[in-house]
């Protein structure tokens, strides 16, 4: 994997990963309801939940390479018009954002931790856009695994790097942050970022 590649990943990923989820949202709800160290709980959950589930997309792609580079090629091909599609939708529902509620989590912390891990790991939404993501970064002449151990931790340290600062924000910034202004505008940057993740693929040789 080259750097120019692996610098493409991790602006992209940045972009996409600011945009608050439900796993965000309970970043946001438990930094708001326990402050200090207690919020570290749920952003270790998420971390172990990003690993997992990219784990597991990574899994599925390196079989379907290993089973097939024609294949796996449709599935990039296929995974650009996805994310395309996404774009376009995030860019047609920018300006139709609504405030974000936010709940407080309660409980110790290995219940938020699982709680945390549960949300963004068994999410099939995730998996899915792991799929159609990430083969927008991998060579297919190249050995699989050895790009899949660059892009795991990355992309883990990257969400986990997103949450903490969710977290150190929330109690003073929640409400601008799930604001249907900051909504809009992340919604906006993260549909043009998908646009522009598909269409790597017309670019990448």
């Amino acid at each position: 994997m080259s750097f120019e590649h692996w610098i493409t990943f991790v602006l992209t990923s940045v972009v996409l990963l600011i945009i608050p989820g439900p796993t965000i949202l309970l970043v946001i709800g438990d930094a708001l309801a326990h402050r200090g160290r207690s919020a570290y709980a749920t952003v270790a959950g998420v971390a172990a939940g990003d690993l997992t589930a990219f784990t597991l997309s990574m899994a599925g792609l390196g079989a379907v390479l290993a089973a097939s580079a024609t294949l796996f090629t449709g599935l990039k091909w296929a995974g650009a018009a996805y994310l395309v599609y996404l774009g376009v939708q995030a860019l047609r529902t920018a300006n139709r954002a609504r405030s974000l509620e936010v709940a407080s989590q309660s409980g110790g912390g290995r219940q938020r931790f699982a709680k945390a891990w549960l949300v963004t790991a068994l999410n099939p939404k995730s998996i899915v856009f792991f799929v159609a993501f990430v083969p927008q970064f991998i060579d297919a002449k190249l050995a699989f695994w050895p790009q899949a151990v660059v892009l795991i931790p990355t992309f883990v340290v990257l969400a986990t790097a997103n949450a903490m600062v969710y977290a150190l924000l929330a109690r003073s910034l929640a409400t601008r942050l799930t604001s249907q202004r900051a909504q809009a505008n992340v919604q906006r940057a993260g549909g043009i970022t998908l646009i522009g993740a598909g269409a790597l693929i017309a670019t990448r040789t």
